[in-house]
């Protein structure tokens, strides 16, 4: 397929956007509600470190598409991991 730059940062930036608006559902339902309990520590600690390994990717290549969705997915997975540990260590869940 022969895209043109500005075509494949357009889709970058739109798969970029879509995945991370997904989570905003979450994080403020979980904001809200306080209920961790059906969230699993080990899949949200793989999944927060690989959202911060795809932030170092995108600023070591310099893709800016990856670079904000990746910081502010982080952002949002951060959260709900660290309710989800302050949850259960306070036993709050």
């Amino acid at each position: 397929m022969n895209l043109s730059p500005g075509w494949i940062d357009t889709i970058g930036s739109i798969a970029a956007t879509l995945t991370t608006v997904a989570f905003v559902p979450q994080t403020l339902l979980t904001l809200r509600t306080r209920d961790v309990s059906g969230i699993s520590l080990p899949m949200y600690l793989a999944f927060t470190l690989g959202i911060a390994l795809w932030l170092v990717y995108g600023c070591l290549i310099g893709a800016w598409p990856v670079i904000i969705a990746n910081a502010f997915t982080l952002l949002l997975a951060g959260t709900i991991l660290a309710m989800k540990i302050w949850f259960e260590a306070t036993g709050t869940d």
